[in-house]
């Protein structure tokens, strides 16, 4: 006669987390609201206070909870949020020692695709963000630290026009990972920084005049070509 299988038996502390989870997820949990308190959890489910404090710091590390000081603190519920996933984008990135190349060739393969959604769906607000983040980096072209942040904050402000919150979300994430990686001013001389403010203009227009085509299309050359003058760091 064969031998059964080996039986895992989950932890009372996962099963707790995934019920809270679940009822997170499912918004039974409404962002801020207070879960119970520990004593309570302890009375409702019949686990230890051990059990109970593990799952609540499992979600915890999950980013679904969150403390609240004060009076009329203690544990609510916490929606996902983009900072949470770049978090987790960031861990994964430097845990698989995944290199620039490949963050940059998923930068190529996102970004066209938000510039054409953001010409589809961006709002006056959006195209104010987006003129005032253009504005901002011709204003810091002579001065590499304000000018990459202003670049950061473009690329977000053409992240957020698409209303994509998923691709949004990602972008956010892989964005900030080039920026710390290309500081240095042999990838971002005077006359790529002139480049990079020309490209933005014609993908801004694009967006403008809601001309989707154009931005993907804009958007894929300009990506491109800022990925070529990393060409030097990919060889380290």
């Amino acid at each position: 006669m064969s031998s059964l299988t080996r039986i895992q038996v989950p932890k009372s502390c996962d099963l707790l987390a995934a019920e809270l989870r679940k009822r997170i997820l499912d918004g039974e949990f409404r962002d801020g609201e207070a879960l119970p308190v520990e004593r309570e959890l302890v009375a409702q489910t019949g686990l230890s206070r051990s059990s109970v404090r593990e799952a609540l710091r499992i979600l915890q590390t999950e980013g679904l909870v969150r403390t609240r000081p004060g009076r009329y603190g203690g544990t609510v519920a916490n929606r996902p949020t983009a900072e949470h996933l770049a978090d987790q984008v960031n861990v994964f990135v430097r845990g698989r020692r995944i290199g620039l190349h490949e963050i940059v060739a998923a930068r190529e393969a996102i970004e066209p695709m938000l510039a054409r959604y953001a010409a589809l769906h961006r709002t006056d607000e959006d195209l104010a963000l987006l003129r005032a983040s253009t504005a901002a980096m011709e204003a810091a072209v002579h001065e590499l630290p304000r000018f990459l942040e202003a670049n950061v904050r473009w690329h977000l402000a053409v992240a957020q026009a698409s209303h994509n919150q998923i691709l949004q979300a990602f972008i956010q994430s892989i964005t900030h990972l080039i920026h710390e990686a290309t500081q240095v001013e042999e990838v971002a001389a005077a006359e790529t920084r002139a480049m990079v403010v020309r490209a933005h203009r014609s993908v801004l227009a694009a967006i403008e005049a809601g001309d989707a085509d154009a931005a993907q299309r804009r958007m894929q050359r300009h990506v491109m070509a800022y990925s070529q003058q990393l060409d030097p760091l990919f060889a380290q």
